[in-house]
């Protein structure tokens, strides 16, 4: 199927840039400070982050509560850059690692990812990001797309990777202005996603963290990377790099965000959010009162302090 215009200007718009999928600071009761959520968003804006993705996995928008959801979204937009915001992906907390198992497309279930974009679009995002379903993807990106006309970008998420014939399916789907990648460890399976994007005409959008610079040179040409959730500046280097044709910069600097990535994007996988809030902190993004991730897996001041070490020469 053909593009839709809106799909068209929001793949355009993106092309190159860097989306910060920005962490949700809180306490360790869930408190979110919205001040501080602006403020935070607003430093990494100011590091290189072109736009925002918020609500997303970083995020850990499926666990939060429509009003925080609304509110978070307001901060993102009132700073004027394109603002992504992460719909579906419905938590499971039966599940250790949090994430769905079964999400899928009944009625209730896609209704509620219909109003999470209404809301999106209402509150002034440029866009979606859809969540991964155990079901039928293609329907529910069609839902989304009726429901609230406001253009997608699909997710191919390493906790539930999408069949290749699947993905052919929604990039072709015309409201999908592109899909963003981050299959963490399968070299193979996002050279496949990017080959089958570029294909559909639609924009291939790294979100490898742990194959930064290997998903640009197979066909990325923009990100959207928890690893910009603090310490921005390492991927804006390896993009401006890339994009200037300077080999050894881009050697150099890839080399940088690979020791960074090492440290944040390691076993307990889900625990990189909290690495991510530790690393904010550490740098005065956020206040440490703020730092914590409520609903990856608990790490200690054991694993606080192999992180502080680890990133000591990045």
């Amino acid at each position: 199927m053909d593009m839709s215009l809106q799909a068209a200007r929001l793949r355009e718009q993106l092309r190159g840039m860097l989306l910060a999928a920005a962490a949700t600071p809180m306490t360790a009761s869930g408190e979110v400070d919205l001040d501080l959520m602006t403020a935070y968003l607003r430093s990494l804006l100011a590091d290189g982050a072109d736009g925002l993705a918020v609500l997303a996995h970083t995020g850990r928008g499926p666990f939060l509560p429509p009003p925080v959801r609304s509110a978070v979204i307001e901060c993102a937009v009132s700073l004027g850059v394109p603002v992504l915001v992460g719909v579906g992906g419905a938590p499971d907390e039966a599940r250790p690692d949090g994430w769905a198992a079964t999400q899928g497309v009944s009625p209730d279930a896609t209704e509620q990812v219909v109003e999470e974009a209404r809301v999106a679009a209402g509150l002034g995002a440029a866009g979606v990001l859809v969540f991964p379903s155990t079901e039928d993807r293609v329907a529910l990106h069609d839902a989304v797309w009726r429901g609230a006309g406001l253009p997608m970008i699909a997710f191919d998420l390493y906790t539930l990777p999408c069949p290749p014939a699947v993905l052919k399916e929604i990039v072709g789907h015309p409201g999908v202005a592109g899909l963003k990648a981050a299959l963490l460890s399968d070299a193979m399976g996002c050279q496949e996603a990017i080959r089958i994007t570029r294909e559909a005409g639609r924009l291939a959008i790294t979100g490898e963290d742990r194959m930064f610079g290997p998903s640009l040179l197979w066909g990325a040409e923009a990100a959207l990377v928890g690893l910009a959730a603090a310490r921005v500046g390492v991927t804006r280097d390896v993009m401006r790099a890339f994009a200037g044709n300077d080999l050894r910069e881009f050697e150099r600097a890839s080399a940088r965000l690979d020791r960074l990535a090492a440290a944040t994007f390691t076993a307990p996988m889900e625990g990189y959010v909290q690495r991510m809030l530790w690393l904010a902190a550490a740098e005065g993004r956020i206040p440490r009162s703020h730092a914590f991730d409520r609903y990856g897996p608990a790490m200690g001041e054991d694993e606080r302090g192999r992180e502080k070490a680890a990133l000591a020469d990045v």
